[in-house]
């Protein structure tokens, strides 16, 4: 191991050569423990070995170096994590979900390559958090998150304390190279944290993943060293001077180097092995100590990965096999209702508690009243539970067999369970709604709706939420009748930033007409059919007084969104609100006189799917549609873009195959016209 001394003047050597030793000690220790499973010494001898060179290096500070086994301990907390930039994307895989799509794959590689002769590599597909570790001189320099493929989270003070990352990998190795992996925690290391919370009174952690990803993130690195994180190191990022010029091979090379590498890895020369790959882990996953969630297939050689070359944010060179749902049987004890946004009531299933795929489940979705009589479940049935990946668990079917007479058939409540308004069902629709405007359960979620669509910022959920409790935000209108001293009532919050949030609301009492429609939360109303109302309607009064045949006449207004119109306006809560928006002096109207600003999107359409770091999807719409694009739900040969975030759907697939250009959150800033969008 290299030691950086020369830059010390230190009398006394033996504390040098001590150090020296323990450190090798250690490392020795962590690569038997961590990597080959084989430890040799007893927990208490390597702590009593950790102990000495801990009081060794705080007698002598200067001789603590960024390898130093004790950077694992933790530093101090951080404020915030600073970003970290790739030097080459990290980015996500596609998906395959059976052989035929596998298939499909294969062959597409194939017709690129213009070759049969393909070698493969699979590996088990680890349910943990992609990182990018960075070394220089053989030392670990720096490590980040994916984030967004191209910038990340700066995690390296907490990346220190995985003990399967070796700090110092000798010096015969490039300059500087980096390498790719998956932090997880091991599942007998989860139930013990979950144990642990339980007997502390706390509620248990829902899902190995989840729980990496925020033992990793957090800003203290000793609650980070405190969890047991583990890593698979899978590819090399890059690397400053020559390697192997195959993944097997440098899969080979940077076990040799000390990182660790998945054993259950194999090399396969034909697509057959690589289904038996997968059939075989899909029965043996569980017994493995950590999630998986399906296999990743990449093509051997680097020169035919170079040549297959990417697809928006994917490879074209690997690919993900993922595993069917995981389905589970268990009690449905009761059916709840959750009052959504715009009043309608959302019934779930609450469950015995019953671990899916690693997720310990106690609710699933259910839709509707309709579904739920459609499958026949009751309060009380047994019933089989499904998870696929991150998507929310749902009720597949009751058990009809092992009913004993005591369930009991659901019906929806006729008053709303939160305020006690009437409950209302609209012909077209298939929800029951809250027609109480001012119900809390609903009112919370539009009154956040309202200032995101109205762009006023600085009024986030957190300050929408303390606002309604304070009594200061009874109706939407009440945004516009609050004070400075109004604000500076509340706590933690300084002169500067009510002044800031003031100005912000008295801003948005001129946003554009279609806006303040999407933002009043009528349903079936989103930005899109606002802006068509608004182009053919020219104030609220008018939209309020609007036959239902002069409606029906506006292009793509179709009787659905005609009731919702009548049923919002036949309300006098909602016409009291009305007159108090526009005794605030909001814009209510559309301005015909106002010279049409350059739409620097005019006639180009999106798609978005995934989650986005930096905007809510309401907050892309606006800036879509503000600019003349248009955006939908689904992707087809019209479409222009397909915006990609994290966690995509099958979306991502389907462009793919049409070949639609796709867009990272960073390219599609890039795109819109900074200049001439509001800054949201």
């Amino acid at each position: 191991m290299f030691f950086r001394y020369s830059v010390y003047l230190m009398s006394n050597m033996n504390e040098i050569e001590r150090i020296k030793w323990l450190c090798q000690e250690i490392n020795k220790h962590n690569h038997l423990y961590y990597l080959l499973n084989q430890p040799t010494v007893s927990d208490s001898k390597y702590d009593e070995l950790l102990r000495e060179l801990i009081s060794i290096e705080e007698n002598y500070p200067e001789l603590k170096t960024i390898d130093s086994p004790t950077q694992r301990i933790g530093a101090s907390p951080a404020i915030k994590f600073p970003e970290i930039r790739h030097h080459v994307p990290l980015l996500s895989l596609g998906n395959v979900f059976d052989d035929i799509e596998l298939i499909s794959w294969y062959k597409r590689a194939i017709r690129t390559l213009g070759s049969e002769d393909i070698e493969l590599v699979c590996e088990p597909k680890i349910d943990g958090l992609a990182v990018a570790l960075t070394y220089e001189n053989g030392l670990f320099i720096s490590g980040g998150t994916r984030g967004d493929g191209y910038k990340g989270e700066d995690v390296t003070q907490n990346l220190r304390t995985v003990r399967a990352i070796p700090l110092d990998v000798g010096r015969d190795v490039p300059d500087r190279f980096e390498v790719r992996g998956e932090v997880y925690l091991p599942r007998p290391a989860f139930e013990k944290i979950n144990e642990e919370r339980l007997a502390g009174g706390l509620s248990p952690y829902a899902n190995p993943r989840n729980t990496a990803a925020g033992s990793l993130r957090q800003l203290d690195p000793k609650v980070t060293a405190s969890r047991p994180l583990d890593i698979f190191i899978y590819a090399l990022g890059y690397a400053e001077g020559s390697m192997p010029d195959n993944h097997w091979d440098m899969l080979k090379y940077l076990k040799m180097l000390g990182f660790k590498v998945n054993r259950e890895n194999k090399f396969c020369s034909s697509l057959e092995e690589v289904k038996q790959y997968h059939k075989q882990w899909l029965i043996k996953r569980q017994n493995l100590s950590y999630g998986i969630d399906g296999i990743v297939i990449k093509v051997n050689r680097l020169g035919f990965q170079e040549q297959l070359g990417y697809s928006g944010r994917e490879p074209k060179w690997a690919i993900a096999y993922k595993f069917p749902a995981v389905q589970k049987i268990t009690k449905l004890n009761r059916i709840g209702i959750n009052v959504g946004r715009s009043g309608s009531l959302n019934p779930y299933g609450e469950l015995e508690p019953v671990v899916v795929d690693g997720v310990l489940i106690k609710l699933a979705t259910l839709h509707n009243e309709e579904d739920i009589h459609r499958k026949d479940i009751r309060e009380g049935d047994w019933v089989v539970v499904e998870r696929a990946g991150d998507v929310i668990p749902k009720i597949v079917a009751p058990i009809v067999g092992r009913r004993n007479g005591q369930e009991k058939v659901f019906t929806m409540p006729i008053v709303c369970p939160i305020c006690g308004g009437p409950i209302v069902k609209l012909e077209r629709e298939a929800n029951h709604r809250c027609n109480n405007n001012l119900c809390p359960a609903q009112f919370e979620r539009s009154a956040i709706h309202f200032a995101t669509v109205m762009d006023i910022d600085g009024l986030g959920k957190a300050l929408v939420k303390i606002l309604i409790e304070a009594g200061l935000l009874k109706d939407l209108a009440d945004f516009y009748y609050l004070s400075k001293e109004d604000l500076l009532l509340l706590d933690r919050m300084g002169e500067k930033s009510a002044n800031k949030i003031i100005l912000a609301i008295n801003e948005s009492k001129n946003r554009n007409f279609a806006q303040f429609i999407c933002a009043l939360g009528i349903p079936n109303i989103g930005l899109g059919v606002a802006q068509i109302l608004s182009g053919s309607i020219h104030s609220i009064k008018d939209l309020s007084l609007m036959m239902q045949e002069q409606l029906l006449d506006i292009p793509t207004i179709g009787p659905k969104i005609v009731e919702s119109i009548e049923t919002y306006f036949s309300n006098p809560l909602n016409q009291d609100l009305i007159r108090k928006f526009t005794q605030a002096d909001v814009r209510l109207n559309d301005d015909i006189n106002k010279e049409e600003e350059p739409k620097s999107l005019k006639g180009v359409s999106f798609v978005v799917t995934g989650r986005l770091e930096g905007f809510s999807r309401v907050q892309v719409e606006l800036l879509i549609r503000n600019q003349g694009g248009s955006i939908s739900s689904n992707v087809k040969k019209t479409t222009d873009y397909l915006i990609v975030g994290d966690g995509p759907s099958s979306k991502l697939w389907k462009a793919q195959e049409l070949k639609i250009p796709i867009l990272n959150e960073m390219e599609f800033k890039f795109l819109i016209n900074q200049k001439t969008i509001h800054q949201i």
